[in-house]
């Protein structure tokens, strides 16, 4: 301590909480006089152990893997076409053998298929010569003519076997209907020529068919 001419008596503050010059008349809150006790400790907080005054370090996290972005889906593939066939079904053959035996299989089931002209007939042609003089002949060529025959006769077997099949109708009635259709047969009978193989044509009954 000692004296200075504006402030009194100075000196340093033992506890160097303060810069000097520190006035003898100056109060600290830490200041405590000698032989007396010392102050009561501060209370303790939750979970922090006895006997220190230093709080427990909060226990540090382990460093967290690095999360990487995950990939981007990668595009499938394009699978390549499988059949819808069964497995042990191995079939082999091209589009236009697969669409032959197609129609053979439609031409079972319905009744229908190609039907060959008469080599006689081929390369002829009908002739409709009208009884007025004066008015023109219609020619037919043969082989148009017998495809349209053809495909009357198809429509035949079609609607013969959508009758038979048919829940509708009685056995009566199905019986009455086919009457009709046979009844067509022995009329188109007459074109049974044009058939290069006589099977293939129509089939009435006895008394229509020539």
């Amino acid at each position: 301590m000692h004296e200075d001419p504006a402030r009194g008596r100075v000196g340093e503050c033992a506890l160097e909480v303060y810069p000097p010059p520190i006035k003898a008349t100056a109060t600290c809150a830490r200041y405590r006089a000698k032989g007396a006790p010392p102050p009561p400790p501060p209370p303790r907080a939750a979970g922090q152990p006895r006997g220190t005054g230093v709080r427990p370090r909060a226990p540090e996290r382990a460093p967290s893997p690095e999360r990487r972005p995950s990939a981007a889906p990668q595009s499938a593939a394009p699978q390549p076409f499988r059949s819808p066939l069964p497995r042990e079904i191995d079939i082999d053959m091209d589009i236009d053998e697969f669409r032959r035996v197609l129609r053979e299989v439609l031409s079972e089931e319905l009744g229908v298929g190609r039907a060959e002209l008469g080599g006689r007939w081929e390369g002829g042609e009908i002739v409709l010569r009208p009884g007025k003089e004066g008015t023109a002949e219609k020619r037919i060529p043969l082989d148009v003519f017998f495809h349209k025959i053809v495909m009357l006769r198809d429509k035949l077997r079609v609607l013969e076997q959508k009758i038979n099949a048919h829940e509708g109708l009685s056995d009566a009635e199905k019986v009455q209907l086919q009457a009709y259709i046979t009844g067509c047969y022995g009329t188109l009978t007459t074109f049974n020529v044009l058939f290069a193989r006589r099977e293939d044509g129509f089939a009435g009954s006895g008394r229509d068919s020539d």
